[in-house]
């Protein structure tokens, strides 16, 4: 086994017999399932909706060295710039050049789950640039030391009592603090940093091609102010974010939000097009956006293409019994759940993290709930398939399956095992993974087939 499936199974054996975490995911998620419901009855035709937004999708990504050639160049009409990053490293040095070059030690950040993905704020400590989490979620989770355990709700493991008690040991504040006044807080704390920082930093839910922006949706305004006060703002993209045009966001933006959240919009959204122009109070002086690929073009193969039609609003992570019962950190990854599942041995290697695709049940609920109809649960198989034709699986793997198939196949082989060789031999092979945690298999005295034979000679 690879490191990260050693790791994935140690983690998840834990995590799958905590209780308590289990009843703090089960409380949130439920809260989410009921404001869903509710959210869903904005739309008229539901259905009609997610189709036609997977069919915008259908046509960004078809399309996507056109759109995203076409939003480079309007953005840099509006005055902005644009830097192409290939890898992560590319994206990192290039952030590190412009906070150079404005000589700042600081920069607040909005939630953006790609820049968790190349590790921003790791790599801007290393370099002596204080990186300022300014989501309340995110900024519980840097505060603790952890990596974000939800898409979209960071913190989504964590109880009440849970950041009060956080708060009490990072920041000194009296223990037991209701959720108002921890947020009370987190802001005073927060308001100092966005205007003493030179460098904003955000991600972007979606590029618009035909008018150069970069579209920020958002419930606390955060990312209205590290983008409104610093003199420089950078926006880190995945190049699959591209739409078409600023007329597909009627769409969108209720889909992302009834689907992430349960709500009929989220409270702030904005469309950034370009630095300050004359006359303008307020905005960055200087733009960047820069287009990150850190190996997205590896899901433009067929079997997994529509995984680039996400919108990451989090709803098959919700719907996923594996992820319920272990938790976002369990995966050792930046995007869990289903849809990370599918993304990361692509993003990251297919030898490494292959053991995502086996992280399910391929029940198919993913799938169900998905606002853009994406088909999750068949290319988590496709994945599979995938790693089998590369010869990534161990001999030992592949003999078993080997052997199995050679059994299921022969109705004679099966008959001629009794059911005490059978229990014997599941018994054994599968006592260190299926009876770990369960009591042995006890298979009938008579098949099926045995039954079927003596009742109809």
């Amino acid at each position: 086994m690879t490191v990260q499936q050693t790791a994935f199974l140690a983690k998840s054996q834990v995590k799958a017999q905590d209780l308590e975490h289990k009843r703090k995911i089960a409380f949130n998620i439920g809260k989410y399932n009921d404001s869903v419901v509710k959210g869903k009855q904005q739309f008229a035709e539901l259905e009609l909706a997610r189709q036609k937004a997977k069919n915008i999708k259908w046509k960004a990504i078809n399309q996507l060295d056109k759109y995203l050639e076409q939003f480079e160049k309007k953005f840099v009409s509006n005055g902005g710039k644009v830097i192409w990053a290939e890898t992560a490293d590319d994206a990192l040095d290039a952030v590190l050049q412009i906070c150079k070059e404005k000589n700042t030690q600081q920069v607040v950040k909005s939630k953006s789950m790609v820049t968790e993905e190349i590790h921003l704020n790791d790599f801007l400590e290393r370099n002596n640039i204080e990186s300022v989490e300014t989501d309340l979620g995110e900024y519980i989770q840097q505060l603790d030391g952890e990596a974000p355990y939800h898409i979209v709700t960071p913190a989504m493991h964590k109880s009440k009592e849970d950041v009060a008690k956080l708060f009490h040991e990072k920041l000194g504040t009296e223990p037991n603090l209701p959720p108002t006044e921890i947020t009370r807080i987190a802001r005073k704390k927060l308001r100092a940093k966005y205007t003493s920082a030179q460098v904003g930093i955000t991600g972007g839910n979606f590029l618009l091609a035909d008018i150069g922006g970069v579209c920020i949706t958002e419930n606390e305004g955060n990312a209205r102010l590290c983008t409104t006060f610093p003199k420089t703002q950078i926006s880190i993209v995945g190049i699959e974010k591209i739409l078409p045009s600023v007329n597909d966001l009627h769409l969108f933006w209720p889909l992302l939000a009834t689907f992430g959240t349960g709500q009929n919009l989220t409270v702030y959204n904005s469309v950034l097009t370009g630095p300050r122009r004359p006359k303008e109070t307020d905005g960055p002086t200087e733009m960047y956006v820069i287009l990150l690929d850190n190996g997205r073009t590896n899901l433009l193969r067929k079997e997994v293409r529509e995984s680039m039609y996400c919108i990451r609003c989090g709803s098959c992570l919700n719907a996923c019994p594996v992820y319920k019962n272990i938790g976002g950190h369990a995966y050792g990854a930046t995007y869990s759940g289903p849809i990370g599942s599918v993304i990361t041995p692509h993003l990251k290697g297919m030898e490494e993290f292959k053991h995502m695709s086996y992280a399910s049940s391929l029940c198919g609920n993913c799938t169900e709930v998905c606002p853009l109809k994406i088909n999750i649960h068949e290319m988590l198989l496709e994945n599979r398939t995938i790693a089998v034709n590369e010869r990534l699986n161990t001999n030992a793997e592949n003999l078993t399956w080997g052997v199995w198939k050679r059994a299921m196949l022969s109705r004679t082989i099966m008959n001629i095992a009794g059911s005490g060789i059978k229990s014997k031999v599941v018994n054994t092979l599968f006592k260190d993974t299926w009876g770990q945690n369960r009591g042995a298999l006890e298979f009938a005295a008579k098949s099926f087939n045995k039954l079927w034979k003596e009742q109809n000679p």
